[in-house]
């Protein structure tokens, strides 16, 4: 756990932090057949690094009933941060559409976990087995530990490459501004005026105006 801990700050990307934690799921939780991490995005559920498509049909059937310990977990920020469903194959109360249709997939027993940090829910990571009663209290603990490294890295990745977007970002639009100057003979401040406003009265984002002067030479 440690060494995967290490493992997952040294990803050079977001998709492969994400790839990384859900492999690891399957290599050290015992029980673990399948894993992923769901995102929702309102009501919407985003599946991320699944293993197995098994995993986004899962995710797909619990967007499609609003209901299920995965969609629960993505949007629990306070309570419960750890769901799981012993056997899918015995009635479920709090989830009587879901279990059963999981148990159709195939899935026997699964647990979903709250990606979070101090600052921010993330989602959920979610693990599956096929066979009913997989996971026992030590694997729902290594899942725990799993999911609270998993979420610092896959913080740390996504602020990461925010800051990387900003810088490419910034450099795209200082390069344009040089065009703009050359080509119209205006100031640096005339120059970001006439993107912004290019930007506004047309409602294209900043950074894809400054792509086009970058590539045409021109507005």
């Amino acid at each position: 756990m440690a060494s995967m801990a290490r493992d997952l700050l040294a990803q050079p990307s977001v998709d492969a932090t994400l790839d990384r934690i859900t492999t690891s799921a399957t290599e050290l939780v015992e029980g673990c057949d399948a894993a992923g991490i769901l995102v929702l995005h309102g009501t919407s559920v985003e599946s991320l690094a699944a293993t197995e498509q098994l995993v986004v049909d899962s995710d797909r059937l619990q967007e499609r009933l609003r209901e299920g310990p995965c969609f629960d977990a993505a949007r629990s920020s306070t309570g419960e941060r750890v769901f799981r469903i012993h056997d899918l194959s015995r009635e479920q109360p709090r989830w009587p559409a879901y279990a059963p249709a999981a148990h159709g997939l195939g899935l026997g027993s699964m647990m979903g976990f709250l990606l979070f940090t101090e600052h921010e829910d993330l989602g959920a990571l979610n693990l599956y087995s096929r066979k009913p009663g997989a996971f026992t209290e030590v694997s729902e603990l290594a899942g725990w530990l799993l999911a609270s490294h998993a979420a610092v890295a896959f913080s740390s990745a996504r602020t990461h490459a925010q800051m990387e977007r900003a810088v490419a970002t910034r450099h795209l639009i200082g390069e344009a501004m040089g065009i703009l100057m050359g080509s119209l003979h205006v100031s640096e401040d005339e120059a970001f005026d006439v993107l912004r406003r290019f930007s506004q009265e047309n409602n294209i984002k900043l950074r894809e105006v400054a792509r086009r002067i970058c590539e045409r030479g021109t507005l």
